[in-house]
């Protein structure tokens, strides 16, 4: 037996291949052998696009992302910064 690799698609194959699933024109398995899918697969790409149909037109105001805390972040980039300048020079006294 050989080892059949997977296919991977676009995601503008997808796109196209659901868009075909929600016009509803011809049926599931019409559309796999026409596109050359598994039914199955069209059927998730197709909710896929129905879910996340919403957030094409904005966001949520329940879904805002968390504000980020710039002060820990600077203080992080200063506790790294002086531990580089520590190795550095460790490493310099090391002869290497």
């Amino acid at each position: 037996m050989t080892k059949k690799s997977r296919r991977t698609h676009s995601p503008a194959f997808k796109a196209k291949v659901a868009l075909a699933a929600v016009k509803g024109d011809k049926t599931l398995a019409e559309l796999a052998q026409l596109f050359d899918v598994h039914p199955n697969q069209i059927t998730i790409w197709k909710n896929q696009l129905l879910e996340g149909a919403a957030g094409v037109f904005g966001h949520d105001k329940t879904s805002a992302e968390t504000p980020v805390d710039l002060k820990a972040l600077h203080a992080k980039i200063g506790e790294l910064a002086l531990e580089n300048d520590f190795l550095s020079g460790a490493l310099t006294k090391a002869g290497l």
